[in-house]
């Protein structure tokens, strides 16, 4: 009799297939076989919150091939992912299949290569029920929050409307964020750079340090008038060396990749999103045809928050190291990392290369454009992670004034061992000094001021909100790139180019759960939350008792909030000015599942609505009739229109200031990084925006 193995994907399993002999089948489940049902609760709150599961008709088929596989297989293995959710997975699919434990075995590993599957069948185990309670637990919590928050505001809000347990907390950290930017008063101060010659008129520059022996803070400088006296001042002063130190540091490499810090990364670098890293690992964990060898999984399992590597990949790593760039750029001792993050325990592995030796350049012919960028992403980093740490020789030249007021500092820096830096570059630059004695006279040629405002915090990018989530300890490595994609589709949160913003709609439902249900967005409270999920998982705590002690005072607030708050109340419906043309009462302004709109304070006898439409008071250049308006795509993306359009064409995706360009007479826009741009693509017109609106 056959070997039966279930794993999720059909690209995992043709993977694993080639490794194996005849006497081994290898089939998938396409995922989840069953889950809580779509239009119920599907939890016995009675009966120790005992969830209800249901195998979704489009999977049917599939349960009945797998159900005849497995009756006549010798024995099952389910070698699904090795997380909590895998493990659920594995479970749901013996439960379903109706197998008795004496004819199942799970089998966990890392990455999909033939010794690591080979060495998974010999040492199969049981389902471990504990990770199996962790994941049911979190499913259940977020099943009775989504529920039975969700018709609560369709009731007092809108319809469709629906609240996550972690998602609100994302939307709560990116809607305080705005606030602080919103909030935020910019401070002007000023910088003063200077450009000295030597005897060879080699050019040094060189930034205000001190005055009066008086280091210069960051806001010490506050008005061009003082400025401009410093100015006049430097002009009738002679200046030389006053001193020159040198002196080396060393710059260790980075740990390898975890889930978080890889999606950081390829947000920060490639511009990718949460969901299209994880898409891409996935491929590239699963397995591609590489030539020669056939389909292979090029990277270990990239949901992780552990940054260990095993002892055969770093007996590897070493060799590679020192046969490719000599034994110099290897450490005197093996490098380890450990997380600092408190309950990383989901995988044993950071995410790394299967093979060292499988070079980015020499496969990239296999792989996308895509998988190539993460996939040589991943190889740079964790090869470098092992190399020796680069030597970088610092230099600072303090420049003094004659008379003693001023002094002047120059730094310069030189890569004296590029160490890690030869294979994953980072924005060490080199700055070259010319060569200085003390008591060298220079000649000072010019004095370069600056005006500066102080910025507000930045919005929120994916990369940034995910380390904020992980420092916060709130999610998990499975879960950042769900999180993130949610609060876009329910258009709590829209993309501007890379930042995340909030809509009215996500305003409107956070401070509804900010000053109702404060539990349900409270930082500490969700990580607490999370740290029991842990427990769970590691058999200290019970599940039913978590899941218990979380529901019965959120659904006792829930019961007091429905009775006492109406929905007048709660969406603060404003009256306008404006006339209904169908029955002559006036428009009111609504809150829906998409915004902002209007419609008659006669409803349900009269059900005329209209888009609300935010003006920015600028009249429009095409028709000169319509002013421009703030509008929004069916997927939430903010533009600017004609108030007539789409009649009148005219259209913008960045936001007008009111003025016109001095060059082409086109409205101007705010740019990206503090800047104000023609909005005439053929026009090179910038500047700088003080207000900085973006």
């Amino acid at each position: 009799m056959a070997k039966l193995i279930i794993v999720e994907s059909p690209t995992k399993a043709k993977t694993i297939s080639q490794f194996l002999k005849d006497d081994y089948i290898v089939e998938a489940s396409y995922g989840h076989v069953r889950d809580l049902p779509k239009k119920s609760l599907g939890i016995d709150i009675e009966n120790n919150f005992k969830p209800k599961y249901v195998v979704f008709r489009k999977n049917q088929k599939r349960i009945t091939a797998l159900r005849k596989k497995a009756k006549m297989a010798e024995i099952v293995f389910f070698a699904t992912d090795e997380d909590r959710e895998g493990e659920a997975i594995a479970w749901h699919l013996e439960q379903i299949l109706k197998l008795p434990p004496q004819r199942t075995k799970r089998i966990v590993f890392h990455e999909i290569t033939k010794e690591a599957i080979l060495n998974a069948l010999k040492n199969p185990r049981q389902i471990d029920i504990h990770l199996v309670n962790a994941q049911q637990a979190r499913r259940i919590l977020d099943r009775l929050v989504g529920y039975k928050l969700s018709p609560f505001l369709w009731k007092k809000v809108a319809k469709g409307l629906s609240a996550g347990r972690v998602q609100s907390v994302a939307v709560r950290l990116i809607i305080e964020r705005e606030e602080e930017i919103k909030n935020f008063v910019p401070q002007e101060y000023w910088t003063i750079e200077a450009e000295f010659l030597d005897k060879n008129s080699e050019k040094i520059k060189a930034i205000l340090s001190q005055i009066d022996n008086q280091k210069l803070k960051k806001l010490d400088l506050k008005t061009k008038k003082e400025i401009e006296e410093i100015i006049d001042d430097l002009k009738k002063r002679k200046f030389q060396v006053l001193k020159i130190e040198k002196k080396e540091t060393k710059k260790n490499p980075p740990p390898p990749f975890t889930t978080s810090t890889l999606q950081q990364m390829a947000n920060n670098k490639f511009g990718f999103s949460a969901k299209q890293t994880m898409m891409i690992a996935q491929q590239l964990y699963e397995g591609l045809k590489i030539g020669k060898f056939g389909r292979i999984g090029l990277i270990t399992y990239m949901r992780t928050d552990s940054l260990n590597l095993s002892d055969k990949f770093l007996k590897e790593a070493k060799k590679y190291i020192q046969d490719k760039f000599g034994e110099e750029y290897y450490p005197e001792k093996t490098r380890r990392y450990k997380t600092k993050r408190k309950g990383a325990q989901e995988a044993h592995e950071a995410i790394r290369p299967t093979n060292i030796n499988f070079k980015p350049e020499e496969i990239k012919e296999y792989l996308d454009k895509n998988q190539f960028k993460l996939y040589q992403l991943i190889w740079q980093r964790t090869l470098a992670s092992q190399m020796k740490e680069a030597i970088i020789e610092n230099t600072i030249v303090d420049i003094e004034s004659l008379p003693k007021k001023y002094i002047f500092r120059a730094t310069g820096s030189i890569i004296k061992f590029d160490g890690f830096l030869k294979v994953y570059p980072t924005k060490t630059e080199e700055h070259i000094l010319p060569s200085l004695e003390p008591l060298t006279p220079l000649i000072l040629k010019n004095v370069l001021p600056q005006q500066h405002f102080t910025q507000p915090p930045p919005y929120y990018t994916e990369a940034t909100l995910i380390k904020t989530l992980e420092e916060y300890g709130i999610g998990r490595p499975s879960t950042y790139a769900p999180i993130i994609s949610t609060i876009q589709e329910r258009k709590y949160i829209i993309k501007e180019g890379k930042l995340l913003k909030p809509t009215e709609l996500g305003i409107l439902v956070n401070r509804i759960l900010v000053e109702h249900f404060p539990k349900i967005v409270d930082y500490q409270f969700t990580a607490r939350l999370e740290e029991k999920l842990d427990m769970i998982a590691n058999n200290k705590i019970d599940w039913v008792k978590v899941v218990r002690d979380f529901y019965q005072p959120f659904n006792k607030i829930l019961e007091e909030k429905y009775k006492e708050l109406s929905k007048k109340e709660l969406t603060e419906e404003k009256e306008t000015d404006e006339i209904c043309p169908l029955c002559g009462h006036h428009l009111v302004i609504k809150m829906g599942r998409y915004g902002k709109f209007l419609a008659c304070s006669n409803f349900p006898q009269c059900k005329f609505t209209k888009p609300l439409q935010k003006s920015l008071k600028i009249e429009c250049p095409a028709c000169h009739q319509g002013e421009i308006v703030e509008k929004k795509t069916k997927k939430g993306r903010i533009f600017y229109a004609c108030s007539n359009y789409p009649k009148c064409k005219f259209a913008l995706w960045q936001k007008p200031t009111g003025e016109k360009c001095p060059l082409c007479g086109s409205l101007l826009v705010y740019g990206p990084k503090g800047t104000i741009i023609c909005s005439n693509k053929n026009c090179s017109y910038k500047k700088e925006d003080k207000e900085d609106k973006n």
